[in-house]
């Protein structure tokens, strides 16, 4: 197996990689008021950010069992973190949460213009952090990332570099809907994580606060380099909280391992409703430290999940002590496992269905670097499996890409149908309400054939068996967008000429297909606009339902800030060309229901110009 320099691998020098490491562990040591600490060298082509950790326990766990906390979407301070069809937001430690929001309005004049500068100057931005310092690292640069248009000003050649965030020690940040955001949005490279094999600090928080809080109280107190009183190694300590961590860590890769090979057990969904698991998953690219002259390369966060269970067992019982120490120790000995960085070579784990399962099998190459991880058989079958699902999802977006070409044929059939509907100066809305002729059937059969294909798109999304960057897909976008303004008018006729509405109650509130919902969360993300704002799809469900509505002239003036509200949309819509012109023919529905309100309104009404002409 050919090894690589680390250099080469991140495109980032070793020596910038040992610098930022330098710089993690000084910001440890600064005064309290001091918030960041900068490295920026004369000639030097990277300024680097460094933020100081904490020790106190309030600040890892806000409260238990995980102290973990949901984005707040309203409004969100990080509006990339969620899942966009299926409408979650990501969860992520509140305590670090809560201490990145105390940081970044205290630092951000000064901040900004550290950060202006280095963009102007065009060099390479790289936020650090050892230990608790990493995820404000991470945040910082979540936050950046989503801003960076307000560095980039009016260069965009800046655009190509952004910042890079490099941590040491960390523990995890956020849950599976974090990773799966920061890989959609394409920014999951961008996070750089270096963990000693035994270290304990990344995996701390899989286990939950009441079981290892004494414990963890007396070692981050050892661990704090600001402690100047001397203390004994905290040997008991140590093993009771690494016996506590990796039993926890167990049940999440055993559960995670579950998923991975496809387990339909109901057993294991049941065991949650007694046992909590941590939500915390690791995201971006890790490089495990072995203690060789060699780093191991993971990009696969499921593969990262296992490997950090997996790598830290014990051989036998009898070291349970030794390593349970050296899980502490290991946190402060990320600079001496650097030092020598130029002369490590990096294997990577990226090709897991090829592993080797024995530890038995050769002596050199990819086996050489899983016997480093201590990977016994069961963590290279988790490995396999974590890379079968990988590729199943890729194998996923190729089959419904192949139905790209039903989906094209399916919209050019319907818009045809509403080409020929207004030649004849009828709405197709109203055309297909009323489906009199054979071509208004046909269109009912390609309506019905693409909900199918967008139903089975849903579906994956729902279940996170399609690639992570999926729905950031440009094209997939627009081919929503254009699915849903053309084919949800024909859903909403098909309802109401049912009187659906009648036993289910309104399209919006009860009958809208989740579908449609999917493809119009991806466009309003996509241009960054307000949820619900790309409504034009479900005009006619406004119409129908207004109609009800004002069949007796005396509700008008309970309706009417809702009738106003819609006039105020269809004259954008409108003119954005989201809407055709066909919903203004005299005998449609739109026309003849706006036709029965008060003249008064009808005069003064911002669409009047359309119907009148």
């Amino acid at each position: 197996m050919a090894s690589e320099r680390l250099g080469e691998v991140i495109s980032m020098k070793e020596e910038v990689i040992k610098k930022a490491c330098s710089i993690a562990m000084k910001a440890h040591k600064l005064p309290e008021k001091q918030l960041y600490l900068v490295e920026k060298n004369r000639g030097s082509s990277d300024v680097i950010f460094g933020f100081p950790g904490s020790w106190s326990i309030s600040d890892w766990f806000s409260r238990s069992p995980f102290g973990e906390k949901k984005i707040d979407p309203h409004p969100p301070q990080f509006a990339s973190l969620r899942s966009i069809g299926n409408d979650q937001v990501a969860t992520v430690n509140e305590a670090f949460l809560t201490r990145f929001q105390a940081i970044l309005p205290a630092i951000l004049p000064q901040l900004q213009n550290e950060v202006g500068k280095a963009v102007a100057e065009r060099k390479q931005i790289v936020f650090t952090g050892h230990s608790s310092a990493g995820p404000i690292a991470v945040l910082m640069t979540v936050w950046f990332l989503e801003n960076l248009e307000k560095f980039i000003k009016s260069d965009p050649s800046t655009s190509r570099m952004p910042p890079i965030c490099v941590t040491f020690g960390s523990p995890l940040v956020g849950d599976f809907i974090f990773n799966h955001a920061l890989r959609r949005e394409s920014w999951s490279h961008y996070f750089i994580h270096f963990v000693m094999r035994y270290d304990i600090v990344p995996r701390v928080l899989l286990a939950p606060l009441s079981s290892l809080e004494p414990e963890l109280k007396i070692i981050l107190h050892f661990l704090n380099p600001k402690n100047t009183t001397p203390m004994p190694e905290p040997t008991e300590e140590a093993s009771a909280l690494y016996v506590t961590v990796m039993r926890n860590a167990s049940s999440v890769a055993s559960h995670a391992a579950c998923h991975l090979m496809g387990n339909t057990n109901k057993l294991s969904d049941t065991l949650l409703s007694f046992i909590e698991l941590s939500p915390y998953r690791p995201f971006g690219t890790y490089f495990f430290c072995t203690g060789d002259r060699e780093l191991v390369v993971v990009k696969n966060p499921d593969t990262v999940l296992q490997i950090l269970f997996y790598s830290s067992q014990l051989s036998s019982e009898v070291e349970g002590p030794e390593i349970a120490l050296r899980s502490v120790k290991d946190h402060l000995n990320y600079q001496s496992e650097l030092q020598n960085l130029e002369t490590k070579g990096v294997a990577h784990l990226d090709n897991l269905q090829g592993l080797p399962l024995s530890s038995n099998v050769g002596a050199a190459g990819l086996s050489l670097v899983l016997n480093n991880l201590g990977l016994s058989t069961r963590a290279r079958l988790c490995l396999c499996a974590a890379g079968e699902l990988e590729e199943q999802k890729w194998r996923n977006q190729e089959k419904i890409n192949k139905k790209k070409i039903d989906i094209e044929r399916g919209l050019q059939a319907l818009e045809g149908y509403k080409t020929r509907c207004e030649a004849g100066r009828v709405s197709y809305y109203d055309a297909f309400k009323l489906s009199k002729d054979t071509d208004d059937f046909n269109a009912n059969v390609k309506r019905i054939e693409l909900a199918g294909i967008f139903d089975e798109i849903k579906e994956m999304l729902k279940r996170y068996e399609l690639p992570d960057e999926f729905e950031g897909h440009r094209e997939w976008i627009d081919i929503g967008t254009r699915y849903r303004r053309i084919v949800e008018p024909l859903d909403i006729a098909n309802y109401y000429r049912h009187l659906k509405n009648e036993d289910t109650g309104p399209y919006l509130i009860k009958g809208r297909p989740k579908r449609y919902r999917y493809t119009q969360r991806w466009l309003e993300y996509a241009l960054k606009i307000s949820a619900g704002s790309s409504g034009e799809s479900c005009f006619w469900a406004e119409v129908e339902e207004l109609c009800l509505r004002t069949i007796n002239m005396g509700l008008f003036e309970d309706v009417k800030a809702h009738i106003l509200s819609l006039e105020k949309q269809v004259d954008k819509w409108v003119q954005d060309r989201e809407l055709g012109d066909d919903i203004f023919f005299e005998d449609s529905t739109f026309v003849k229901w706006w036709k029965t309100l008060p003249q008064l309104h009808r005069s003064g009404s911002c669409i009047s110009k359309f119907i009148n002409n």
